[in-house]
């Protein structure tokens, strides 16, 4: 019987009645074997699936290469302050054969992410790639040129579009488009353009709201997971970082976000900007909440943002992030080669290297969207006979076809956390099993465990002997749970550094072989290197509401529980009037046309807020009532630590 079948009898039992997980065929069982033996630093066991393409297949090799127009030597970019926010001459290694320390099919995704420069993609239109971990498209306009997607930080855009203008001459840029609503397509913004624009900015509807809520309220925490999976710190080499999958890794220059002025609202609008006329498919749901694509029909160029990259892509980021939903993602694709593929001569995106030839994107498009209905489906089939996310995970395996498919690799995103998302999305993260209903969170857990193998040494032994039979995932499990349980035991940390360090080393997954590695880094040097990236440039975009929001995640509840206040806030520019409370520790407020009495009334401009809440300085505003109330409010808020712990206590 074919792995992840079942027969209709044992379909029809009930979960209870099942053989429990333990007596099932092994997971050990059900992994394909590498390639071919590896030296034992690289025996993980976390390979997604058998890779059945040649390496000798040089394709993607050729049109990563094709239509190079030059780059910068030395590759470095700094900031004005003298800081290197990127470089890619430290990627030269990659031009050796594969070690043992590494993956061959992470090696070969790390060597065509690793290429840089101005590539034309036809005519007119040219991408800057290798400038950071998303690339800048720019399609040349009747007046200038328009540009798609300006990169993560301001000085990577700035350093992109001099190098297009020093071949392409001095082109004003007469436009930007964002494809969506993730910081490396829009971060950078202020390196194009002035910060008051009198051009367009084109993007999807509700991108704003997607942008802010993605990046700025839960922005800390995914900073500090983003720094495991994007792994700034570590050093690039045979035994570091070998990139993301998706691109070498994120600069870390300074982020600004300037609002759209064009909503894209439907599927099938056209836009003429600057004499290029565009069509636009809006994708809401897929890799972003707020996405789009879009077709250049007097270029036959079609734009597939990042909902089709040559890789397997998250349903769900180990940043953190809303479940996408792969459903809705392939029927997407499908729409997009029915509305553009077959009348297309090239096809690019927001990452990698683009796909020539009409035949070419049709089976590419394909491929992408057979891969992420082929997870959805097999997952809810499994998942509907009581199999949970993590038994799902084990269970599936790539049809043969898209196993041999370099695009549907798990490098960045992987088959295996993919599953585990979809699961999340239809059922959360309770298993239906009550006995995992209420666990004990790690440090709590990790005491009873060791207690219950008979200490330290004794657990630290058993993960020991579970490495060297091979089983690393369990011996990192063990290790641990010794180090939650006493985090000063340099044993214990060691354990379980050089296990996750062998995790790392046989990963396919890029972003695995980071958050392994980190961990291991942070386990040995107990140092949390500061991450550089911030989400504070997004601040002068936010709405009022959004501005208010940012202070109200950040009230202390336990702290305010006994405290009420309430502030009426008049905008002189917007006409807007807000209520805010402060109530059972939370902090209410909502635009408000009605006249009620509050502690403290304040009339201002939105741009006068934004500098009260930056500064605490009122700078022209006018206050009637308690002025100690604004005081009293910031008193009850706390700052987030941007660099919490994760593999300690």
């Amino acid at each position: 019987m074919a792995e992840g079948t079942r027969t209709k009898a044992a379909a029809r039992k009930p979960a209870a009645a099942r053989k429990p997980a333990a007596a099932r065929k092994p997971a050990a069982a059900r992994t394909p074997k590498p390639r071919a033996p590896k030296p034992r630093a690289a025996e993980s066991g976390t390979r997604t699936g058998q890779i059945a393409a040649s390496f000798r297949d040089r394709t993607d090799f050729v049109n990563a290469d094709r239509g190079l127009v030059g780059t910068l030597d030395p590759m470095v970019i700094k900031a004005a302050d003298g800081r290197v926010v990127w470089e890619m001459d430290s990627w030269g290694f990659l031009r050796t054969s594969c070690p043992d320390t590494a993956d061959p099919s992470l090696w070969r995704q790390a060597r065509l992410t690793a290429k840089h420069g101005l590539y034309q993609v036809t005519d007119g239109i040219y991408q800057v790639r290798g400038f950071d971990i998303s690339n800048m498209t720019l399609v040349e306009s009747d007046h200038g040129v328009i540009v798609i997607d300006p990169l993560v930080s301001t000085e990577t855009a700035a350093a992109a579009i001099a190098l297009y203008r020093r071949h392409r001459g001095n082109r004003a840029v007469t436009a930007v488009i964002y494809t969506h609503s993730h910081i490396d397509h829009f971060g950078g913004v202020l390196g194009v353009i002035d910060a008051d624009p009198a051009v367009p900015i084109l993007a999807p509807e509700h991108f704003m709201e997607h942008a802010v809520s993605e990046n700025v309220y839960a922005g800390v925490a995914m900073l500090r997971r983003g720094y495991y999976y994007g792994a700034p710190h570590l050093p690039r080499g045979e035994a570091g970082t070998l990139g993301m999958g998706l691109g070498p890794g994120a600069s870390t220059g300074s982020v600004g976000l300037i609002a759209p002025t064009l909503d894209i609202t439907d599927t099938g609008q056209e836009e003429i900007i600057d004499g290029v006329r565009i069509v636009f498919q809006l994708t809401p749901g897929t890799e972003a909440p707020a996405e789009m694509n879009f077709y250049l029909p007097d270029l036959r160029a079609l734009c597939m943002a990042e909902n089709a990259t040559h890789n397997m892509h998250n349903l769900l980021t180990l940043r953190g992030a809303q479940v996408r939903d792969p459903r809705i993602w392939s029927r997407y694709l499908a729409e997009a080669i029915e509305l553009f593929a077959r009348k297309s001569d090239v096809a690019f995106s927001s990452h990698h290297w683009p796909t020539w030839g009409s035949a070419e994107i049709v089976s590419y498009l394909a491929e992408q969207r057979d891969m992420y209905a082929y997870l959805h489906d097999q997952t809810l089939r499994l998942m509907n006979s009581g199999y949970t996310g993590s038994e799902i995970a084990e269970l599936i395996k790539m049809p043969p076809g898209l196993d041999r498919a370099w695009n549907a690799r798990g490098y960045y995103g992987s088959m295996n956390h993919n599953v585990k998302a979809i699961y999340q999305r239809y059922l959360g993260w309770y298993d239906g099993n009550p006995a995992h209903l209420w666990p004990h969170p790690p440090e709590a857990a990790g005491s009873r465990y060791v207690r219950a193998l008979g200490g330290v040494e004794a657990t630290l032994a058993k993960a020991r002997e579970f490495a060297e039979r091979g089983d690393l995932r369990f011996a990192a499990e063990l290790a641990s749970h010794v180090v939650f349980a006493h985090p000063a035991s340099k044993a214990a940390r060691e354990v379980l550094a050089s296990v996750l360090e062998r995790l790392g080393f046989g990963s396919e997954n890029a972003t695995w072989r980071n958050c392994y590695l980190t961990g291991a880094h942070e386990l040995r040097t107990k140092k949390i290197e500061h991450t550089e990236l911030s989400s504070a440039g997004f601040a002068p975009a936010l709405t009022i509401t959004q501005l208010f929001d940012s202070v109200a995640i950040r009230i202390d509840g336990p702290r305010a529980w006994n405290q009420r206040l309430s502030i009426a806030w008049h905008f002189t520019d917007t006409h807007e009037n807000y209520r805010m409370e402060l109530s059972n520790g939370a902090l209410i407020h909502c635009p408000t046309a009605a006249k009620q009495a509050a502690d403290l009334t304040v009339t201002l401009t939105r741009s006068q807020l934004l500098r009260l809440l930056t500064t605490g300085k009122p700078d022209g505003a006018t206050m009637s009532g308690d002025r100690g109330v604004l005081k009293r409010l910031m008193a009850l808020t706390d700052s987030p630590d941007p660099d919490f712990a994760v593999v300690t206590p």
